[in-house]
């Protein structure tokens, strides 16, 4: 199999530019009608690109049911998760020190936290989830202190798919009078992520999830509620956040929500992913009735499958799987394409070893049966040649 025969199922990672977007950024890319100019230039240049960049703001408030100047652009889901644990936490630091987050976060947001405890005296309480992958919100209200400022939950893991209850934990927060941030990167334009709806106080997003492009994401902030900028060197982003915009980025990824958000108030496409999943795991069943399965069944993203072998090697795997032109991955793929035992796994109850052996599928748009298929014959040809190869050992 050549790889543009590839059969891809790692839509969690990233996902592939759709048409909306790539027409949206040509013109801004080929300059069309002199729409290079830097955005905080005064010619007519600059005001047309500041005018892109606001008509994005603007659209984006629209479709977050938001403010536009609750909208900060950033370059990515990491960014826009440092902007609000750092930026947040630094500028409410009077009111208190203490954060709290939860075992099976994106290192994004775990990093960030660890970063603030181990360097700027903040006192940080990690919460456990239970072998679901699911916090309980009684015991998050129980970790709540006097001195709790930031709190910081995932709406969906990246990994497992497991739905975290927001809405609960976040009028849990709302009651304390403390801010709730959360990541948002896996669940735009696959469910419900409207912050009004949610009762957070902030949420991240990134393009490259929704099929916009790669290095460009937002923060939305609750309009009143301050916050420090964690680089220097400019007044964009009303001052929260320097640096020239990527303008084509920008207006890319707003085409894309747009796009998104249509298709999924339809319903359809959630509905066929997930049939799609469910015949892959019964054909998993299949080959391999030993394989275990991680989270929660029903509170889950309908197009993640996170799944590992007994007794087969994780890494041996996807390179099989690879070789036979699937793509697949491991986890998260922000570990610069290592193969590590997953911190989320372990955090659910899986030993180290079993999560080393973890293999998450991810379906998106081109996901067909076929693919399905395909993708159920390459892995029973890899894992039988690696039964095969133990045999022999």
């Amino acid at each position: 199999m050549t790889p543009f025969e590839m059969i891809y199922l790692d839509y969690n990672a990233t996902t592939p530019l759709c048409h909306e977007a790539l027409e949206a950024m040509l013109p801004w890319l080929q300059g069309v009608h002199q729409g290079y100019g830097n955005p905080s230039s005064i010619h007519y240049s600059g005001r047309l690109a500041r005018a892109a960049i606001d008509d994005a703001r603007d659209e984006w408030a629209r479709l977050l049911g938001a403010k536009s100047h609750e909208i900060i652009f950033t370059a990515g889901g990491t960014e826009s998760d440092n902007l609000a644990i750092l930026g947040l936490a630094r500028r409410h630091r009077a009111r208190g020190n203490h954060l709290v987050t939860v075992a099976t976060e994106h290192h994004a947001v775990l990093h960030a936290m660890k970063f603030l405890q181990d360097r700027e005296g903040f006192e940080l309480t990690i919460l456990p989830v239970n072998h679901e992958g699911l916090v309980d919100p009684a015991v998050f209200e129980a970790a709540i202190r006097p001195e709790t400022i930031l709190v910081s939950i995932m709406e969906a893991n990246n990994e497992t798919g497991v739905i975290q209850p927001i809405c609960e934990c976040a009028a849990i927060s709302r009651k304390h009078g403390i801010l709730f941030h959360t990541d948002a990167i896996q669940t735009f334009g696959k469910r419900n992520c409207m912050p009004g709806e949610l009762g957070v106080d902030a949420m991240s997003l990134a393009a490259h999830k929704f099929y916009g492009p790669k290095g460009v994401g937002l923060l939305w902030l609750r309009s009143g509620i301050s916050i420090d900028s964690i680089h220097y060197g400019g007044f964009q982003e009303n001052e929260r956040r320097p640096g020239t915009e990527d303008v084509a980025s920008i207006v890319g990824m707003t085409a894309a929500a747009k796009k998104a958000l249509e298709e999924m108030e339809l319903g359809l496409e959630a509905q066929r992913q997930q049939e799609l999943r469910e015949i892959l795991w019964q054909g998993i069943q299949t080959i391999h009735p030993t394989a275990v399965r991680h989270g929660n069944l029903e509170k889950t993203l309908a197009n993640t499958l996170n799944i590992h072998f007994p007794k087969a090697d994780g890494e041996t795997l996807l390179i099989g799987l690879d070789l036979e032109g699937v793509a697949v991955s491991s986890g998260s793929a922000c570990m610069v394409g290592s193969v590590q035992a997953s911190h989320v796994l372990q955090a659910m109850g899986v030993t180290r070893e079993d999560a080393q052996r973890a293999v998450r599928f991810s379906l998106g748009k081109q996901t067909n049966l076929a693919d399905i298929k395909g993708t159920l014959s390459a892995l029973e040809q890899v894992l039988t040649r690696q039964q095969q190869c133990s045999v022999r050992g």
